[in-house]
């Protein structure tokens, strides 16, 4: 028996993570139209490849090596955005999962900057380290995509290396081409440290919107 990865709802006070599906498609064609100055690098749909886009994550959630979230504002009940828990490994034991990565992430240019990332990085790790005991969380992403590279380091994950060639590229011109990627990673002793400072991030995003909300 091999470690088969499941999207479990994650729940916290910015963001809802829910298994991805057709019932995200609106919201989704709406979020990834917003502004794509930000996608250079990103996998991210046009509204037009919605359809495909999820029939395609279904397919990978399938072999059981993805679990596909969409992300939801709980201010607005709406789809934002999406992300993934993706190749997970496991060395001790098939049953048993070592180690997983966190991709496929993509938000809408009006969830950016909102806390919503943060919050959806610290369910997602805290759900890896504390309820699947994994050893180590991954992120990874074009060597070249310094905005992405700079969102990773600030949720707490260090910086490995760069793999060559890697994966493909998805930036606009390259199709075929291959891109070198950045390799993050959290370990489960770096985990305790790492989900204080997200958390007292998320808090303070909240103290923030109540005080905006009382003035």
């Amino acid at each position: 028996m091999t470690f088969t990865l499941k999207a479990p709802v994650l729940e916290g006070t910015l963001v809802r993570l829910e298994p991805l599906g057709p019932r995200h498609a609106a919201d989704l064609a709406l979020a990834a139209e917003e502004e794509r100055g930000t996608y250079a690098f990103t996998w991210v749909p046009r509204a037009e490849e919605v359809g495909a886009y999820l029939d395609a994550q279904a397919a990978r959630a399938a072999t059981g090596r993805l679990a596909p979230f969409a992300q939801i504002s709980l201010a607005t009940g709406r789809a934002v955005g999406a992300t993934a828990y993706w190749e997970p490994r496991s060395w001790r034991a098939e049953d048993r999962l070592d180690a997983v990565e966190v991709g496929f992430t993509w938000l809408a240019r009006s969830a950016q900057g909102t806390g919503i990332n943060t919050e959806a990085k610290l369910l997602l790790f805290r759900h890896a380290f504390e309820v699947w005991d994994v050893s180590r969380v991954d992120l990874k992403t074009d060597a070249r995509n310094s905005r992405s590279r700079a969102a990773i380091e600030s949720v707490g994950a260090r910086f490995e290396g760069v793999l060559r060639n890697w994966s493909r590229s998805w930036v606009p011109g390259e199709e075929g081409r291959l891109r070198d990627s950045a390799v993050y990673s959290i370990t489960a002793a770096e985990w305790p440290g790492c989900r204080a400072r997200l958390e007292s991030r998320v808090a303070s995003r909240e103290l923030g919107k109540s005080t905006a909300r009382s003035s």
